[in-house]
């Protein structure tokens, strides 16, 4: 699968993700660091690459439907902090990376993942 990892997530996780045979590159491999939302939106469409993020607002599906973009995965961690959100990520990675992520909004929360 191809992802894109926001800027308010660990760039840690594209060295995780390409370690499983993914193709992962941050925001900031394209000079999107800081961009608004849709023009975030618009550059992970047009790659076909499915956004990691911590952006609530990305996951608003009035504003990007799931059939626009190639799929969003918001994470909801109880706590903030770049190594507690990392250990997050890196304990619900392989059973998200179990399930179709294309063309969806995966939430993924403390006790659940939440497909739309």
């Amino acid at each position: 699968m191809k992802f894109k990892i926001d800027e308010n997530l660990p760039g840690d996780l594209v060295a995780d993700l390409r370690e499983l045979g993914h193709d992962a590159e941050t925001v900031f491999d394209e000079q999107l660091s800081g961009a608004k939302d849709p023009i975030l939106m618009e550059a992970v469409t047009a790659e076909k690459r499915i956004l990691f993020t911590l952006d609530k607002g990305i996951a608003n599906l009035k504003r990007y439907p799931v059939e626009e973009h190639a799929g969003v995965v918001l994470f909801r961690p109880v706590r903030s902090g770049r190594r507690v959100v990392l250990a997050f990520i890196r304990e619900r990675l392989p059973s998200l990376l179990e399930l179709n992520l294309r063309d969806r909004l995966t939430v993924v929360g403390p006790t659940r993942i939440r497909v739309r």
